[in-house]
């Protein structure tokens, strides 16, 4: 064995302590992390005859290059690390499990002065309450807008509640009071963060007391014959108790409980939660698994349950400082609840529950039901997995089949040495020559990989501007530059005797097998030349839009791919993938450069001064017709920067 794997450590250098171990490819990339109790036992378990090995575990340990590890004091610790670091690194041979679709939520942004109602599809910002999700916005859209009947919560954003404040009048909303108006001082703060307590206790399934509160209210303003009043009550009262009946009552409403259920098939593996807060289903998500390598149940609901609630740790792992304990206890649906409700235990179960206990900071069972309403509302949540499923396949057969032919045609008709499972395509756009952008895309196993996208500030001077090729050849410079930087560095970190405490992912370290660019043979030439120059020894093509032709480089002739062929419409998904990407961010570079005052092109003079100047004068016309005298009068205003700005504005009449 030790011929197979060569990098096998010695078994007395390594401890016998708790601890998370990685190993890492040749480029120092991280391709799996786990945890042990005991390091010495766990690790002896990877370097077995390899005929021994799961094919999984097999491919894996072949293709590290090496082993480190990190001890901690105890297994919750190392809980802990593992998420943290299966979350920076993603490694390639654990199991991540991937959620089916974009949730919207309905967020009260209690961290504010005056809290905001609104939708989103984020839910990481500290002091922020988030209620949902909900499978469909419409469904949202309709509970905020009946809350808002009986609490006029405000759902501008900063920018137009900033303007209102200024001008001295609110916007249309608050004019037909939908909204209580607090820009232009219509309700003291008190009274409107108590609105927003009032939501914040409904959506939480305290309905009882405001909804009596308000009945108490109704019958004392028609006591005193203030039938105005009372019938703006009573339209607040039915509002809230539409609401209300649009979530069941399934459990006691004492409960507080998170209800999973799964349906499998030997190819993935859906995963089904309902989100039950005081009794009531409050949401449901769905996320899909891999689970071709056939790993073991419980610990595939031990690293679900890791991924899931190590969300709710918030900010990178770890509870954000501005986030207390209570303020998370009162998010409804992103808090960890009191029960965590399985059809079977995961893995170190006692573990996981001492973990989202920490995290929570009051006690968290994971129980499996046997019978009862729990159990009822298991099978049903066990229903919906196995119709997800079904969807599923029939939309992952053709996709999956369509993928690996495209693969394999493409290293059929391009005579590669093996199939292309990471390609990137770059792309360059531009406005004459102005606001010039590079992007790159990358495509792994057939599909996008969104989040390795990159886009790249062209820095060539305005004669080269309008020059495609040579903003090329700048963009796959800098990125193969970059990689081979960062196969250095982790090359340095696999040679170091010490492991950092503090490891950062890499953002190039993944070398593509395969780089299109969009254009003929002088495109491809120069694309070819640039990764010469810089020794990158990837295979490069590029796709001209005319006849969909393919080019090699060195070629006089192009490759015709089949017009019906997976492999030419993966090649022209990727082109028309890198020219969205890259025209999206040239549009954003471009709107910022219309948006640039004049104020900055004055050396030194940054944003806070910019704003004291427009203060002081009122417009940027006024400010051009100041002398030198009075620009400086503005604080923080010298005399050689009211030159410089004067000199400016001089320059350009």
């Amino acid at each position: 064995m030790a011929d197979c794997v060569p990098y096998r450590p010695a078994p007395g250098d390594i401890p016998t302590s708790p601890g998370v171990y990685r190993f890492l490819d040749k480029n120092g990339r991280v391709i799996y992390v786990g945890k042990a109790i005991n390091l010495r036992n766990r690790l002896a378990n990877y370097f077995q005859p390899l005929d021994s090995l799961h094919p999984r575990t097999r491919k894996m340990v072949t293709t590290a290059v090496g082993v480190k590890w990190i001890t901690v004091a105890n297994e919750l610790e190392a809980l802990s690390l593992e998420y943290s670091w299966i979350k920076e690194f993603a490694p390639r041979f654990n199991v991540m499990f991937r959620d089916d679709k974009s949730y919207p939520y309905l967020a009260l942004t209690m961290a504010e002065e005056y809290p905001r109602i609104h939708i989103t599809r984020e839910r990481k910002r500290a002091n922020t309450c988030y209620f949902g999700p909900y499978t469909q916005v419409w469904a949202v859209r309709e509970t905020m807008d009946l809350l808002r009947k009986a609490f006029p919560l405000r759902s501008c954003t900063k920018g137009v509640f900033n303007r209102s404040q200024a001008l001295g009048r609110p916007c249309l909303e608050g004019y037909i009071d939908k909204c209580a108006a607090p820009c232009v001082g219509r309700i003291s703060s008190t009274k409107y963060r108590h609105l927003a307590e009032q939501v914040r206790a409904f959506l939480d399934g305290k309905t009882e007391p405001i909804t009596s509160q308000l009945r108490q209210e109704m019958s004392e303003a028609a006591a005193r014959l203030d039938y105005e009043q009372a019938a703006k009550t009573r339209d607040q009262l039915r509002a809230l108790e539409t609401v209300r009946e649009k979530n069941a009552v399934v459990l006691d409403e004492s409960i507080d409980a998170d209800v999973f259920a799964f349906a499998k098939d030997e190819l993935e593996m859906i995963m089904q939660v309902f989100y039950v807060r005081a009794g009531r289903i409050r949401g449901e998500r769905g996320w899909v698994v891999d689970t071709s390598e056939n790993t073991e149940l419980p610990e595939m609901l031990e690293a679900f349950l890791e991924q899931v609630y190590g969300e709710y740790q918030a900010m990178d792992g770890q509870i954000a400082p501005a986030m207390s304990v209570d303020d998370i206890a009162h998010t409804p649906i992103q808090a960890i609840p009191a029960q965590v409700l399985m059809p079977l235990l995961p893995a170190h179960s006692p573990v996981l529950a001492a973990w989202l206990s920490q995290i929570r900071g009051k006690k968290v069972e994971i129980k499996v039901p046997r019978r009862g309403a729990k159990y009822s509302l298991m099978q049903t949540a066990a229903e919906n997995a196995q119709q997800s499923l079904r969807l599923h396949k029939s939309k992952r057969v053709g996709d999956l089949t369509q993928r690996s032919e495209a693969l394999r045609q493409l290293q059929e008709y391009l005579d590669l040495p093996e199939a292309p499972l990471r390609i990137e395509g770059y792309d360059i756009s531009h406005t004459q020559g102005t606001n010039q952008v590079g992007s790159m895309v990358v495509f792994e196993d057939g599909a996008p990989l969104k989040r390795a996208y990159r886009t790249f500030n062209i820095k060539t001077t305005p004669d080269d501007s309008s020059d495609d090729t040579k903003a090329m050849n700048e963009v796959l410079t800098r990125r193969f530059l970059r990689l081979k930087q960062e196969e250095q560095e982790a090359q340095d970190e696999l040679n170091s005797a010490e492991s950092p405490k503090d490891l950062k992912s890499r953002r190039f370290s993944y070398p593509p097998d395969l780089v299109v660019v969009d254009g003929g043979a002088p495109q491809v030439n120069a694309a070819h030349k640039a990764l010469l120059e810089v020794g990158a020894n990837v295979s490069v093509i590029g796709l001209a839009k005319r006849l969909e032709e393919v080019w090699i480089p060195g070629s006089d002739f192009p490759v015709i791919l089949p017009r019906t062929s997976p492999a030419l419409y993966l090649l022209q998904y990727l082109r028309d993938e890198s020219h969205r990407f890259a025209i999206g961010a040239h549009r954003k570079k471009r709107g910022k450069s219309v948006r640039r005052s004049a104020l900055d092109k004055v050396p030194g003079l940054g944003k806070v001064r910019q704003k004291a100047l427009l203060q002081h004068f009122g417009s940027l016309k006024r400010l051009k017709a100041a002398t030198i005298e009075e620009i400086a009068e503005v604080e923080g205003i010298g005399s050689a920067i009211a030159k410089q700005i004067f000199q400016s504005f001089a320059d350009s009449r």
